[in-house]
């Protein structure tokens, strides 16, 4: 078999020449394939001779079963023979296809990027040294007070401020017209939570028990109900009552009772402590992840748009498991966001192309380092999956090879390697 590629950018075009013996082969394969699949009057399944095949199904049948199965032979032969890796269906441009003769077999393919790595060892990027302050410590020390705070009606005359909450009827109209879902009846809004219209809470800072007023805002023009985003709307708010957080005493004996901790000082001791690791693990997690970024951003090649594609398609089906998963459906986000399939992949496309990109250097520096994978790499691979998920090794394993999705594990870990051969290297 004689092969030759032209290759422009990730475009190739793959040139296959296959002796007569591999075509008459394919057809007499055809043949019995077609044999073993037919129901034919007076022949049990696998016996009826070719001829009889042809009268049945045709000799134009017989022929593009053939074509199909020497196609597909040669081709991966080819693709083995010149260690191409396609990231598409191929396409048939030009074929010579007959019993008896050479098969001559033009397709054209999108190939994988084979980037020109640029530096990808000793790089440099600043690493962040965050430090805790007692006020951050402070800050999540409380919340145990909010946690059990209650809510009681604030004195007569309070002026609202942020972190209260107020007690509201309100209407809306938009170009005068009332719209669905715009009016409530003693509405508890913690002003501050920014849980309505951008600009509505902020409006009710100053207002005391009985005051009415005029709240003017705008829709963003994300918002998710279509016929409201980027309108301006007016609401008639009354203020029926003003609800402050009334917080329990922070005391060692609060704390014991409420908290695995003996005393204040104690939380707060192993708040900062934890807190930091945690900190360092982000600043850790920033870093190492600016390192490949720049691997990437000095390696020159052109993304395939069908990778990119694919990429979106795969974190679209992984939103769709994530949302199953909490009881919802695809079609109940769209109908909540406002947003359409479109939408949704437009939105998924920066990550997909900023993933795909990173994967296709951290494979490229693989192969110039030659790493090369062992059982133990697999084996701690499953262990951590199992972990994970809380399953056996067996379990995984079985899994893995159901779905068909060890050729993807073995990559991960090949790229996970790749990643330490940049982060390793660092100055």
């Amino acid at each position: 078999m004689n092969v030759s590629v032209e290759r422009v950018g990730n475009e190739a075009t793959v040139k296959i020449t296959a002796p007569v013996e591999v075509v008459n082969q394919a057809f007499k394969d055809a043949v019995k394939k077609i044999a073993n699949e037919a129901n034919i009057p007076g022949f049990r399944k696998g016996k009826a001779p070719r001829n009889i095949i042809e009268m049945h199904y045709g000799k134009d049948s017989v022929k593009a079963e053939a074509f199909e199965i020497v196609a597909n032979k040669v081709y991966g032969q080819a693709l083995d023979q010149e260690n191409l890796v396609p990231v598409d269906e191929p396409k048939v441009e030009n074929s010579v296809f007959e019993e008896g003769k050479e098969l001559e077999l033009t397709v054209k393919v999108t190939l994988k990027p084979e980037p020109e790595l640029g530096q990808y060892k000793e790089l440099h990027v600043e690493k962040e040294a965050p430090v805790v302050t007692d006020e951050e410590v402070e800050a999540q020390v409380q919340e145990i007070r909010n946690r059990q705070a209650k809510m009681v009606i604030a004195p007569e005359g309070t002026v609202i401020e942020k972190g209260d909450f107020a007690i509201i009827d309100f209407a809306g109209t938009v170009d005068g017209e009332p719209f669905s879902g715009g009016e409530g009846k003693g509405y508890p809004l913690e002003v501050g939570s920014n849980s309505f219209i951008p600009g509505f809470e902020d409006q009710l800072v100053g207002l005391s028990k009985g005051d009415a007023t005029d709240v003017d805002v705008t829709f963003p023009e994300d918002y998710f109900v279509k016929e409201l985003a980027g309108k301006q709307a007016i609401f008639k708010v009354n203020v029926q009552d003003v609800k402050r957080k009334e917080l329990p005493e922070l005391t060692d004996e609060y704390v014991a009772a409420n908290s695995d901790y003996k005393t204040v000082e104690e939380m707060r001791v192993d708040y900062k402590k934890r807190m930091q690791e945690a900190a360092e693990q982000d600043a850790q997690v920033k870093y190492e992840r600016e390192l490949i970024d720049t691997a990437v951003a000095n390696a020159k090649f052109e993304v395939p748009e069908i990778m990119i594609e694919d990429r979106v398609n795969q974190m679209v089906e992984e939103m769709k498991m994530s949302l199953e998963s909490r009881k919802m459906t695809m079609e109940m986000y769209m109908q909540y966001t406002g947003m359409d399939m479109e939408k949704i992949k437009a939105n998924q496309r920066p990550a997909a192309e900023e993933n795909v990109k990173t994967d296709i250097v951290l494979d490229a520096i693989a192969k110039a380092e030659n790493i090369q994978l062992d059982m133990a790499d697999v084996d701690a691979e499953i262990a951590a999956i199992s972990a994970q998920h809380g399953a056996s090794a067996d379990e995984v394993k079985k899994i893995i090879k159901s779905n068909g999705t060890m050729g993807l594990l073995l990559a991960n870990i090949l790229r996970r390697k790749a990643a330490h051969v940049i982060i390793d290297t660092a100055k």
